[in-house]
């Protein structure tokens, strides 16, 4: 009796959960849509970024298709810029104008808040990935991938490790004009060495050796994997092999989302330093 009873409880505590991040989260996104320079990061810095590495001929020299490597770095960039990035300053605004902790005394727990905030941003990013695909599908003829479920399982784990570092940098990040200096140094390592610009094959062994070790790197490994097929080291495998591969790129990350929820539960801060 007790369980039938705790049956629909819990469906309404999840319909509440749903209904109040829903709500947060469609505020969340007209805030966005009102920041011009939040809509220009979002949606013209990435596109922007990746054209201009190509108009270079970066990766020309590897034996990546120039789709396949236009679309993971145009993955690699929206979590940058639109996931990481944006949420950095969202959330140090929200703390800063007392909205996170106003939010707290309500019915939304803390993941609900931090969730519902980071929603709008990984809506837009995920459209981004998206259309980048079909568009590079349909006009570039970007070959069906090896092993799509490593994409999108790349892409989920690197939406959520680029929401917590978002979360944990807020702690070294005062005010929302600082984000743009709180957050170069990841942002200009990620970009250069994880392996999104410059293939990681082209690198020195020792520098890929410690590389590999970014929060991007597992990321742009496991989607480069899915795409194509092409490990870190240049080698190219089939489906079956590809899963094999993808264990310690999928250890990295799964380090990088534990340190993140400690962090983020250890220094995240909801008001403003006293």
């Amino acid at each position: 009796m007790s369980a039938m009873v705790g049956t629909p409880r819990r469906a309404a505590s999840t319909l509440g959960s749903l209904r109040r991040v829903r709500s947060l989260a469609r505020a969340e996104l007209r805030l966005l849509v009102r920041n011009r320079t939040a809509m220009f990061t979002a949606l013209a810095l990435p596109l922007l970024t990746v054209a201009g590495v190509n108009a270079i001929g970066v990766g020309e020299d590897t034996e990546i298709p120039i789709t396949a490597l236009t679309v993971t770095m145009l993955i690699g960039f929206a979590l940058l810029y639109v996931v990481y990035y944006n949420l950095v300053t969202a959330y140090v605004a929200r703390r800063e104008e007392l909205v996170l902790k106003r939010l707290r005394v309500g019915e939304l727990t803390d993941a609900e808040i931090l969730g519902a905030t980071a929603l709008p941003s990984v809506v837009v990013a995920m459209v981004q990935i998206a259309l980048a695909w079909a568009v590079a599908s349909v006009a570039f003829g970007l070959a069906a991938p090896v092993n799509a479920i490593l994409v999108v399982v790349g892409v989920a784990i690197g939406v959520v490790i680029f929401v917590l570092l978002a979360a944990a940098s807020t702690a070294i990040t005062r005010n929302v004009e600082m984000a743009q200096v709180s957050t170069l140094p990841l942002l200009f390592a990620c970009m250069i060495f994880s392996g999104m610009v410059v293939p990681a094959e082209t690198m020195p062994d020792t520098m890929r050796d410690v590389v590999q070790f970014l929060p991007l790197s597992p990321v742009i490994d496991l989607v480069r994997l899915g795409l194509t097929g092409q490990t870190p080291a240049g080698d190219t495998v089939d489906f079956g092999a590809s899963f094999s591969e993808a264990g310690f790129p999928l250890v990295i990350a799964s380090l990088w989302i534990g340190n993140g929820v400690a962090a983020v539960r250890r220094w995240f801060r909801w008001e403003p330093r006293a």
